[in-house]
């Protein structure tokens, strides 16, 4: 593979610390490498002395001839652009950018929802996030460097990242870098992991899961101090291969070295023992919603959420998706009853206790000044993990230390924690009030993976009801036991979980529509309306090259799946697939030139 650009004994330092030594790596074409380690580790530092962002103290970074970057801080940079539309594709002509699929394709998947001509100032932090990305995405680069794109994208957001990515080059040709906490898109994308850990960059083949077994593997053969995280990482492999059967298969290593690592780990939770816990601590009811509907406007409003029943059992652990705006949390509202239902009601049992990890943090100012230790020992003196014989008292300093804090950070002022560490004093201090019904919404924000992993392991053993709201997939999947999706005001069950619910929303939204006039994506939105049978029949054929668009896509997805998996030594059967790759483009090109014909006369 073609060499692209490579980083020769870097090291970068602060005055209070060294940050990276001595670091050589190198990006060739192809790779699709994640980037993972603790917060403050350096992540995001490595990321920026690639770019070119940030100068190392010393060594040098060193790229081929021609080489084309595009970065994705996360600091979002407009420039001098004020629009969406201009800071996404600039002053390129419409005809000119409508009739590149890519660029059609990243407006449709990252800001669809949004007025094309509106003002920067005037979006929200998570809406200008997105416009950052398709920005960048829109651009033709050899190499992309991504700092936290997730952030601020829904499952599906997520998912149509990860599809783009996975087809943006043909297999061998260009490269990209990701830092990012989202485990699922990890495993999805990458073929390289690399942990940034004790000033040093740590090489694993395969995504996360794969990194996964090597790191129980480095672990193992480690110092006993390593003895704790090691036997956490056993039990994120062992969830991995039992819970998780469509992972299992992807990753490139052993099944029998994984099996036999994971042989004296239990599962990761007891199902029985927690309910038989949940049911003595809650009773048979816990929180009934019968027929309840809620409107914003009253009794003769529109609702929101419409005729919801649901009756959730102790012990439940449900998962919660849904787009942004559909009503999660006006659900989440009525469940704690900081909303009343217009009609229908909302019954809860006599021993329910509920808390809600929120989103904000702010429910800790009151405390700002003092130290982390003052504040945990006014709660409780010790905190129950597990069930039966598994029982185990812990201090909330044990706690303190399995979240990942050292001795020195009890000592602390809250106000000089950071955010992630604000984020798990704050799950610590619900978790020892004794709450026997939990809200975790967007519990992973300012989270590493290695935290991640801390947070799960001690929600295994917590004996109530779980309700989770999170884009994240990954914890979705892994703490809850079932998935409810909110859609068109009603709660609608997953049996097979975050696919279906990805499916219902694309039938729902209407697969592969290219952008309409009118619709973001459009700078014009004041054409004639035309009439008669020739424009009929003109829109009836964009419809069907729409359709014939969607099916050439997946196609050609499933084309680089098997180029991925091939024999690399079958020249031959690599040279037929490189046909039919070359024949699905010429095609694709012909439909999109066609299109852009038609809806180019529908518009005059």
């Amino acid at each position: 593979m073609a060499h692209l650009l490579g980083a020769e004994r870097l090291t970068l330092e602060y005055p209070t610390r060294i940050v990276l030594e001595d670091i050589t790596i190198g990006i060739d074409e192809g790779d699709r490498i994640g980037i993972v380690g603790r917060n403050g580790d350096g992540k995001s530092s490595l990321m920026g002395m690639l770019a070119g962002s940030i100068e190392p103290n010393s060594g040098r970074v060193t790229r081929r001839s021609g080489v084309s970057i595009g970065v994705l801080a996360q600091r979002d940079d407009f420039g001098d652009h004020r629009t969406l539309a201009q800071a996404i594709v600039g002053d390129t002509p419409e005809y000119e950018w409508a009739s590149d699929g890519r660029i059609r394709d990243v407006i449709a998947g990252l800001v669809s929802d949004l007025d094309w001509n509106a003002e920067l100032d005037s979006l929200s932090g998570g809406q200008r996030r997105r416009a950052s990305l398709a920005a960048l995405l829109v651009g033709d680069w050899d190499v992309l460097m991504l700092d936290e794109p997730t952030n601020h994208l829904d499952v599906e957001g997520v998912a149509w990242l990860a599809d783009h990515l996975k087809r943006r080059w043909t297999p061998g040709n260009g490269a990209f870098i990701v830092v990012t906490h989202d485990r699922w898109f990890l495993d999805e994308v990458c073929l390289d992991t690399w942990e940034v850990h004790d000033r040093t960059v740590e090489e694993f083949e395969g995504g996360y899961a794969a990194y996964v077994l090597q790191r129980v593997e480095r672990d193992r053969m480690a110092a006993t101090s390593e003895a704790k995280r090691q036997n956490l990482m056993k039990k994120e492999l062992a969830w991995l291969r039992r819970g998780a059967p469509a992972r299992t298969a992807k990753p490139k290593f052993r099944i029998e070295a994984a099996t036999q690592l994971i042989e004296d780990v239990p599962p990761v939770r007891d199902p029985i023992g927690l309910a038989r816990l949940a049911t003595a601590r809650l009773g048979k009811d816990v929180v009934d919603l019968e027929n309840a509907s809620f409107s914003y406007g009253g009794p003769t409003g529109e609702n929101t959420l419409t005729d919801i029943e649901w009756r959730i059992a102790p012990g439940e652990r449900t998962g919660i998706l849904g787009a942004n705006g559909v009503g999660k949390s006006t659900l989440l509202g009525l469940i704690t009853g900081v909303l009343e239902p217009t009609s229908g009601r909302v019954k809860r049992g006599t021993t329910v206790r509920i808390s809600t990890l929120t989103q904000q943090l702010d429910d800790l100012d009151a405390v700002a000044g003092e130290r982390v230790s003052t504040v945990v020992g006014r709660l409780r003196t010790e905190y129950t993990t597990g069930t039966g014989s598994n029982a185990v008292q812990m201090s909330p300093g044990q706690l303190l230390e399995r979240l990942g804090f050292t001795t020195a950070q009890l000592s602390t002022a809250i106000k000089d924690l950071s955010g992630g560490q604000r984020r798990r004093l704050q799950l610590l201090l619900i978790l020892l009030e004794e709450p026997n019904v939990l809200i975790l919404d967007e519990p992973t924000n300012d989270l590493d993976t290695d935290m991640l992993a801390a947070m799960e392991d001690l929600l295994d053993t917590w004996p109530g009801t779980l309700l989770v709201v999170s884009h994240d997939r990954y914890l979705m999947e892994r703490v809850t036991d079932q998935q409810y999706a909110v859609m068109d005001g009603k709660l609608r069950h997953l049996p097979r979980g975050v696919d279906q619910y990805l499916e219902l929303r694309k039938a729902q939204d209407g697969a592969g529509s290219a952008p309409s006039v009118g619709e973001p994506g459009h700078a014009r939105s004041d054409k004639p309306t035309q009439t008669g049978a020739e424009r009929r029949a003109a829109e009836k054929e964009v419809g069907s090259i729409e359709r014939k668009l969607v099916k050439l896509r997946s196609d050609r997805v499933g084309l680089l799946d098997r180029f991925a998996t091939h024999d690399q030594s079958d020249f031959a059967g690599l040279g037929a697939m490189q046909a039919s790759l070359a024949e699905l483009d010429e095609r694709e090109s012909t439909l999109e030139d066609r299109w852009l014909e038609l809806t180019s006369d529908l518009e005059d």
